[in-house]
């Protein structure tokens, strides 16, 4: 019964469809007497409303985002067979955008890098594009992510988020720097989702209808230009609007202002990965362009908000293990990790059959999956097989030998960081970033903006490790940014640290320039 449905019929309904008696009175032993156990309206009602907030993510929980089409202009078909970037192929998609830190309630405005995931309804399965709005990250090995996120998150005595915390981990990882410099510079904090640039991050596989392998990294350019926000600015939106960059993407789609973003790809040969200068699965790492050059793919437009939230936003469920045929993965640990633990986290917070929901549901007509009941399971098969293989016409799969994306691996199991290259360091690519990319006036920004989150909380003892991870960056930069933070505690009177604990000194650190 729709809810208009039952309105004409005098009234609301229970759960299962039934005529609901109150919605405003509960059922007691005279006015004044106590409820009564049986008010199956009221039980129902207060005990869904202790349910309906599923947990909210560990990662990425404050954001929104919007539905709209991607659609392939130009022809790559001779790097991937991928139904949805073939020459002139529209595919309904769902983008959403987010903080990565940040709690539900949080402000939209915190400097933080940007979630950009999507995912695209394809004619071949459900694809989704787990990246953000920078092209790297702060680690490159999945074993550090929760130890990334918890520093990034609150102290379990205080409660309180904690920048000393956030610099020891960094410090503590120098492959970071490349990360933290994106950050702690203009593009930490864009004006709108409108005006950020997305990016898969990851090196991911294409694979052509000829069996032919690259590699490739995603570029989604904002056709609404890049702007963003001072410090300044930020924190007073976050004063006066929490939900600034949620309320500007809902308002402009509303008004009719569809933003869209041009997606191009660095495309390597498979071949070249091997000798390449830099690891080109090292997740800290760019590719420059001038190696491997932006080649147009098509364009993604959003053009209709969600008509709830909840089921359609919060409910959605983004996982880079969901690839179709032509796409898959590469040697990036980071991203390995990732394909178990993002559905994973879905099955956790939504229930293992939350591909069943309309949000996340794939479009495939035909479709059979040996994926069987499971709290919340509504699709179904009947009396069909649930085990391959069978006697009863019920389709399974049995590839045998080779697949089509597969890699070479060769050697010992081991525990270890990715073999160096010949320009693998920490701190190089981050170096770049400020010396050539940054102008004089955005330097200074980037410098105030990490000398102001150190003065934020920063412990001495950790101030050496932060001044010389910057110094490795920048030998000026880090002048600079040491500088600014003692103007800024001369106030206090604050000493230079001379003497650190020995486990906390650079030289047993884990910094370095190798």
């Amino acid at each position: 019964m729709s809810p208009n449905e039952a309105l004409s019929n005098g009234g609301s309904t229970t759960g299962s469809g039934a005529p609901a008696q109150s919605d405003r009175n509960s059922l007691t032993v005279g006015p004044n007497g106590p409820i009564l156990l049986h008010d199956h309206h009221f039980v129902e009602q207060m005990a869904h409303f202790n349910r309906e907030r599923v947990p909210e993510r560990n990662v990425h929980a404050k954001g929104s985002g919007a539905f709209g089409v991607f659609e392939t202009t130009e022809d790559v078909s001779r790097y991937t067979k991928a139904a949805l970037f073939q020459p002139g192929v529209k595919t309904d998609m769902l983008a959403r955008f987010s903080t990565v830190a940040g709690e539900q309630g949080s402000p939209d405005t915190w400097r933080d890098p940007r979630g950009f995931a999507l995912k695209f309804y394809t004619s071949e399965g459900n694809y989704d594009l787990v990246g953000n709005n920078t092209p790297v990250f702060f680690i490159r090995d999945t074993m550090k992510f929760p130890h990334f996120i918890r520093s990034q998150k609150r102290r379990g005595g205080s409660g309180l988020r904690d920048n000393d915390m956030q610099w020891d981990f960094w410090t503590h990882n120098p492959e970071s720097a490349h990360q933290v410099t994106w950050l702690m510079g203009d593009r930490g904090i864009p004006k709108t989702w409108r005006h950020m640039n997305g990016y898969g991050s990851h090196t991911y596989m294409w694979i052509n209808a000829a069996g032919e392998k690259f590699w490739v990294k995603y570029h989604f350019k904002s056709d609404q230009g890049v702007e963003t926000l001072t410090q300044e600015e930020a924190n007073r939106i976050a004063g006066e609007d929490s939900d600034f960059h949620r309320r500007d993407l809902n308002e402009a789609i509303e008004r009719g202002e569809h933003p869209s973003w041009t997606l191009h790809v660095q495309v390597m040969p498979y071949e070249d990965a091997k000798t390449y200068r830099f690891n080109p699965f090292d997740l800290t790492k760019v590719w420059p362009h001038g190696d491997y050059p932006l080649i147009k793919v098509g364009t993604m437009t959003l053009n209709r908000n969600p008509e709830n939230f909840f089921a359609q936003i919060e409910q959605a469920s983004f996982a880079p293990s969901s690839v179709v045929p032509g796409i898959s993965f590469s040697p990036d640990k980071m991203l390995l990790g990732r394909v178990f633990a993002y559905a994973d986290t879905q099955r956790y917070r939504i229930g293992p059959n939350y591909q069943q929901l309309p949000v996340n549901k794939h479009r495939v007509e035909g479709a059979y999956t040996y994926q069987f009941d499971g709290p919340m399971a509504y699709e179904h098969t009947a009396d069909a097989p649930k085990y391959a293989p069978n006697s009863y016409g019920a389709p399974y799969s049995d590839l045998t030998g080779p697949v089509e994306d597969s890699w070479e691996v060769d050697g010992e199991m081991v525990r270890t960081a990715y073999t160096l290259r010949p320009e693998d360091d920490d701190f190089g690519q981050a170096g770049t970033l400020v010396r050539e990319v940054y102008d004089d006036a955005g330097r200074e920004r980037f410098v105030q903006n990490v000398a102001g989150h150190i003065l934020g909380g920063v412990k001495d003892h950790t101030l050496l490790r932060v001044f010389e991870y910057w110094k490795n960056v920048d030998a000026e930069i880090g002048k600079r940014i040491e500088e600014a933070v003692y103007a800024g505690k001369a106030k206090d009177v604050a000493p230079h640290p001379t003497e650190a604990d020995p486990s906390e000194t650079v030289e047993s650190s884990t910094i370095n320039k190798g």
